[in-house]
């Protein structure tokens, strides 16, 4: 079966966010397959997400499954982007593990995930935030259900882009991951928020550019922001990317580009 790499959230190879993107063949796969090849499929390709998309659902186009290296997740942005890109449909449909999402192609390489907006709660400054990360906390949330991160607010830019954490403690955080953000330095940057996440409890140290964080990052800058309802989010990993968020209520709107940058055979069976 075919397996393609896809870098989402960039127009351009080796930056944004890698994905490997499985689209399993229905003559051959009646269901998903075993979750331990797809695990398994996952930790060789290495990359933060490897995607596994069926032609079978009742309640949508396809089934769709997300796993890093080491655990299958409930919901995965870039991953999702990668597979509209692949399957190549103006419109598409998914049943996950967090309900029905939608992706949506503008016709000029860009499209519009359709998220459910994550909920934030704000929780007390664990202990070890200062320690890990570096830095200071300004305010903390949990987001959930469907991400169960910590969004982190730290004093500026420059603090989320100079952070060099603690990955070895970090991976014993009982959250899918940690998210530190911090306002634009410049009203003429072209994005409105920073962002980095962190997952080792997943089995990703640094994720390059994490769709699904913006679920819950769209907002809280939107709140931080006079109520603006579309904002523009660059993560400030090594590869980079920019994530176009639109709030809508309980759902949240992603918009981004990719790349196909490699297109292969995968020998080993399920």
């Amino acid at each position: 079966m075919r397996i393609r790499i896809v870098d989402a959230f960039t127009d351009q190879p080796f930056s944004g966010n890698p994905a490997g993107v499985v689209v399993l063949d229905s003559s051959l796969f009646p269901s998903f397959p075993d979750d331990a090849w797809m695990l398994q499929v996952a930790a060789e390709v290495n990359h933060s997400e490897t995607a596994f998309v069926h032609p079978h659902s009742d309640t949508a186009d396809f089934a769709l499954r997300w796993f890093t290296p080491a655990v299958e997740v409930a919901l995965c942005g870039h991953a999702t982007l990668a597979t509209a890109h692949v399957l190549g449909r103006e419109k598409v449909s998914f049943q996950t593990l967090s309900g029905v999402l939608t992706a949506v192609s503008g016709g000029d390489g860009w499209h519009t995930l359709d998220f459910p907006t994550a909920p934030l709660t704000p929780v007390d400054t664990p202990p070890w935030v200062a320690g890990v990360l570096g830095a200071d906390a300004r305010s903390v949330h949990h987001t959930g259900p469907n991400t169960d991160d910590l969004l982190i607010e730290v004093a500026d830019e420059a603090t989320v882009r100079g952070l060099r954490p603690d990955f070895t403690t970090l991976a014993r955080v009982e959250h899918r991951g940690v998210v530190v953000t911090a306002a634009a330095a410049a009203p003429d940057a072209g994005y409105d928020f920073v962002s980095r996440f962190f997952g080792a409890a997943a089995g990703v140290a640094e994720d390059p550019v994490t769709g699904s964080a913006h679920t819950a990052l769209a907002p809280f800058w939107s709140a931080r922001l006079g109520g603006r309802t579309s904002l523009v989010g660059y993560q400030a990993s090594a590869r980079g990317g920019y994530v176009r968020v639109t709030l809508d209520g309980e759902r949240t709107h992603l918009t981004g580009r990719a790349v196909t940058v490699i297109d292969g055979e995968l020998y080993a069976s399920a």
